[in-house]
């Protein structure tokens, strides 16, 4: 029985899907003006860990993470650039891409950005002002009114006289309460700008997730996540939105079941953050560490703790890593389904089902990792090399990692690509042409596929859990 912490209900509660055996799961992605950073790779890493225990659960997952394609900050590099937005926004995607990639994080099932949605964004801001949640301002600003919505700070559980207490007097505000927030921002000279029934203008940030996650997943869902640091005002004004937007006769309809927050990640026992000087882009952190040893590193702690970064805590978590792969080298693993009645199988399912605790769950691989030292049993070997590939772990050869031969967990991360010189081979699309060639008989086809991701340095290997990739 699965239990998840749930930030609004603050405990944690056995998880009832609203649809049996389906999951919709939707989670706060990157705003993409540069490259990605540790907190974002901690984001990647835990939801793709969830999404992977949902399925491996039995959970038909709908899994979608959105991409804010335009906001303040990217108008104002793209503009210092002296490039495009869309010029910036992408080569920042796909940067976002290979990050996440080399982490072993699956893509999700839909990723949307902002700008392919402000016809729903405007849609939502109409339907708040007609309900009386929010009110178009004489600067052509559209405000949402907080002090309408009865449940405000339910999430974050702040009271709006403590939130106004601590809030600062704008001068010549076009807001009737200073906690208002915008929906619609007016359109300045020279930025991007759309159509709508209050004249030019270009949405809040804050709307956009409301109308990506209602389009995508409907007016309630079962799993809302993200970073701590978005649980105020983020999705507290998600909330607001959604629930007074979906009203129904003056009741609100209850957006998300379970709201999910990672924790912070610290540098050295510090907050990370660029004016302290600590503050580390994956790809940065990647030049020195092996990306699965990132990934494990992240995985050690349990999500909604802190995550310290330090080289000692990474060539703690490189050492650990190295036990795992030891064990499991020169011996075969044989194709076989996890078999959940074993008895180190339990344990590892009643640490995930208790709130994702990956840290316990890793004390079992290492305990596995003992028996496999002791015994050399082929099924304990099947069986840890399978309970760590649902966390995303030990999917290379052994030889591979000891030997430090690539920097990557090479997983199939759907839309990986790899460079190989002049060559560049989309190999999950080359995967999936493969499977459909064996599942309808046609094995020349699919051999010929696996020639040819072989010669451009690819070698498959097909586990229980699909097939994954691996640089030769």
């Amino acid at each position: 029985m699965l239990k998840i912490y749930n930030t609004l209900a603050r405990e944690k509660q056995k998880f009832t899907p609203i649809v049996a055996g389906k999951v919709s799961m939707y989670v706060c992605g990157m705003t993409v003006y540069d490259y990605c950073h540790l907190g974002h790779a901690r984001v990647m890493v835990v939801f793709d860990m969830v999404s992977r225990w949902l399925r491996a659960s039995g959970y038909d997952v709908t899994y979608v993470r959105n991409v804010t394609d335009i906001d303040d900050k990217i108008i104002k590099r793209a503009n210092e650039n002296n490039e495009t937005i869309a010029q910036l926004t992408q080569r920042f995607i796909d940067a976002m891409d290979e990050d996440s990639a080399k982490l072993g994080v699956l893509r999700p099932d839909i990723e949307p950005k902002a700008t392919e949605f402000v016809g729903g964004m405007l849609t939502m801001i109409a339907a708040l002002i007609e309900k009386g949640f929010a009110y178009p301002a004489a600067n052509g600003d559209v405000f949402y009114s907080v002090s309408s919505f009865q449940g405000y700070g339910k999430l974050s559980g702040k009271s709006l006289e403590d939130l106004r207490a601590g809030e600062r007097v704008e001068v010549d505000s076009f807001k009737r309460d200073p906690m208002d927030f915008v929906l619609w921002k007016a359109a300045k000279p020279g930025e991007p700008s759309w159509d709508s029934p209050w004249g030019k203008g270009r949405p809040g940030w804050h709307i956009e997730c409301s109308a990506m996650s209602a389009h995508h997943l409907g007016q309630q869902f079962d799993i809302h996540g993200g970073g701590q640091d978005l649980q105020f005002p983020h999705h507290e004004n998600e909330i607001a939105q959604s629930e007074a937007a979906h009203s129904h006769d003056g009741k609100p309809c209850q957006m998300v079941n379970y709201w999910m927050h990672n924790g912070f990640v610290r540098v050295d026992d510090e907050k990370m953050s660029k004016s302290l000087g600590n503050f580390f882009t994956i790809r940065t952190v990647l030049e020195k560490y092996d990306a699965e040893v990132v990934r494990f590193f992240i995985l050690r702690a349990h999500y909604r703790s802190p995550l310290n970064y330090s080289d000692q805590h990474l060539d703690d978590a490189k050492i650990a890593l190295t036990r795992l792969y030891t064990a499991l080298r020169g011996l075969d693993v044989i194709d076989a389904k996890v078999d959940w009645q074993h008895p180190y199988a339990v344990r590892f399912k009643q640490a995930m089902d208790d709130d994702f605790n990956t840290p316990e769950a890793m004390a079992v691989l290492f305990d596995l990792a003992n028996e496999v030292n002791k015994t050399k049993s082929a099924d304990v070997v099947s069986l840890l090399k399978n309970l760590a590939g649902v966390l995303g772990l030990l999917s290379r050869d052994s030889d591979d990692f000891l030997q430090g031969k690539s920097n990557a967990i090479n997983a199939n991360a759907d839309g990986a690509k790899l460079t190989d010189n002049a060559t560049t081979l989309n190999v999950d699309d080359l995967i999936t042409k493969r499977l459909e060639a064996k599942k309808a008989k046609n094995f020349a086809e699919a051999d010929r596929i696996r020639k040819e991701l072989a010669e451009a340095g690819i070698i498959l290997e097909d586990t229980p859990q699909g097939t994954t990739w691996r640089s030769a």
